[in-house]
């Protein structure tokens, strides 16, 4: 059970010198904050507008011993019914602009792309669209930011972050603002230096060749409607459940064991595509938690194969 929360008055009036009053809330419900729509309260969730700003919560909180978390969409994660006890930093809309370098600044004839972490890439896949850059048109559907998605270097029928990033300014857990180029990102499949480092990400370049509008386009579209298609986005989810373990297909393994459809209170294995788990309406985090384990454990027994989450989870279970 979560304990009754106190005020911290000293922490809350530090809060106020750095930021906005209407950037500050207490006691936030995290279902808000994330596509489950699970999760207990935060003591304290702030919506930085600047790098400096997230400079500067950081080294508040290193200073006043306050656990702080980075939460972008909230796509990847499942949040305790307890919730968090500590300080959520949200790299939101209010941290989520875009430039589009279309004359003099380009990079073996492609042009660069700067973006802050907060933007969803939806919303920075059509600007670049609009501006009849190809490479990014694997983005348009995935329901995250831009930092979640160069953190784990996400990807979606053929593309991933790696193939057109040039560098990211992060922060590191000091608070201090650095810059990586491509190579020290060490870019892997749903990894990077990021995740092993703990630093947040606040902004991103990217570099894109001209293409066709028309085609850009069509391309989006088309792969927006396969998604649709094939995954169950009329529920709320946190996308894909498990990595893809090497040789197999999850959603496959899942399906072939027969638990297509299987559920935990509320929580269900998709009936659509059995790589999501789902909820079907009120289920809890320790609900989605026990199916997940239970999958695991039944994949196991059956296939000899151990499914890894993708979910992340951030609380106490």
């Amino acid at each position: 059970m979560k304990e009754e929360f106190i005020l911290n008055e000293d922490f809350y009036q530090k809060l106020k010198e750095l930021l906005r009053e209407n950037q500050i809330m207490i006691e936030e419900p995290l279902a808000k904050h994330t596509t489950f729509l699970i999760g207990g309260p935060a003591d304290y969730l702030v919506l930085p507008d600047s790098i400096s700003q997230v400079s500067s919560l950081v080294k508040l909180c290193n200073k006043e011993n306050m656990p702080f978390y980075i939460l972008g969409k909230g796509s990847n994660l499942l949040v305790s019914d307890n919730g968090y006890r500590g300080l959520i930093i949200k790299i939101g809309q209010e941290f989520s602009q875009i430039s589009v370098e279309e004359s003099d600044t380009t990079i073996a004839g492609k042009y660069l792309v700067k973006a802050q972490a907060g933007i969803m890439l939806s919303k920075m896949a059509n600007e670049i669209a609009e501006h009849s850059l190809e490479g990014f048109e694997f983005a348009s559907g995935i329901p995250g930011t831009l930092g979640g998605a160069v953190t784990m270097n996400a990807g979606a029928y053929g593309g991933e972050m790696k193939d057109s990033i040039v560098c990211v300014v992060v922060a590191d857990s000091a608070g201090n603002i650095l810059e990586l180029n491509k190579e020290e990102l060490k870019l892997g499949y749903r990894r990077s230096i990021i995740q092993d480092n703990h630093y947040i990400v606040l902004e991103a370049a990217f570099a894109f060749p001209k293409g066709k509008k028309e085609e850009i386009r069509n391309k989006m579209n088309d792969l927006n409607a396969r998604r649709k298609e094939k995954q169950p986005l009329e529920y709320p989810s946190a996308g894909s459940t498990f990595k893809r373990p090497e040789g197999y297909f999850a959603g496959k393994l899942i399906m072939d064991a027969g638990l297509s459809g299987f559920k935990v209170g509320n929580a269900q294995v998709s009936e659509k595509h059995c790589g999501f788990v789902i909820n079907i309406g009120g289920a809890s985090a320790s609900e989605v938690r026990a199916l997940i384990n239970e999958v695991i454990t039944i994949v196991n027994h059956k296939f000899g194969v151990m499914l890894e989450p993708e979910v992340k989870l951030l609380g106490e279970f």
